[in-house]
């Protein structure tokens, strides 16, 4: 759901920053959502756009495009957000870091978010509106199934981001 919890703007805190105090606004926007009957809360920005989950990064596609909010958008850069950017343009999937609108929740073909604990989930639906056919799309599949490959070690990691460990 779209919490009714803003983030707060760039020079109030350390938005890009993982510090502790600064999570009330997630926590805020969480609590919200579960008690709404959710499973999690999108916060929008003080300007009323989209900025991203409770504890994760936002992704929307449209039209075989994946749009995510700048970092200007009151968003942690996130280490998995990163990495999903970079599995899109290593699958030459067009990617737009872009203002996007909350209209653009309802209307996209596939929603999914990034995050540590998230991993890549796709959104079925937001606000009750169901998003694109209400089932994971075909780029977020793409992009989970590269995502995955690389962590658990079945494909292979060219940027480099995995360190192996031999056991005695």
């Amino acid at each position: 759901m779209v919490s009714s919890w803003r983030r707060p703007a760039h020079g109030t805190l350390t938005m890009m920053g993982k510090i502790g105090g600064q999570y009330i606004a997630s926590i805020y926007t969480s609590l919200e959502a579960r008690r709404n009957g959710y499973d999690e809360g999108i916060a929008l920005d003080v300007s009323g756009l989209v900025s991203e989950g409770a504890g994760e990064n936002i992704f929307c596609v449209m039209d075989g495009v994946i749009y995510t909010p700048p970092l200007s958008a009151s968003i942690l850069a996130g280490i998995t957000r990163d990495t999903v950017i970079k599995l899109a343009q290593d699958e030459n999937i067009p990617l737009e870091y872009t203002n996007l609108t909350r209209e653009m929740l309802y209307t996209c073909d596939e929603l999914f978010m990034t995050g540590t604990a998230a991993e890549v989930t796709p959104v079925r639906s937001v606000d009750r509106v169901q998003v694109g056919s209400g089932q994971r799309g075909p780029l977020t599949q793409c992009l989970q199934e590269a995502f995955f490959g690389v962590v658990r070690g079945t494909r292979e990691d060219p940027h480099g981001w995995l360190s192996y460990v031999q056991s005695a």
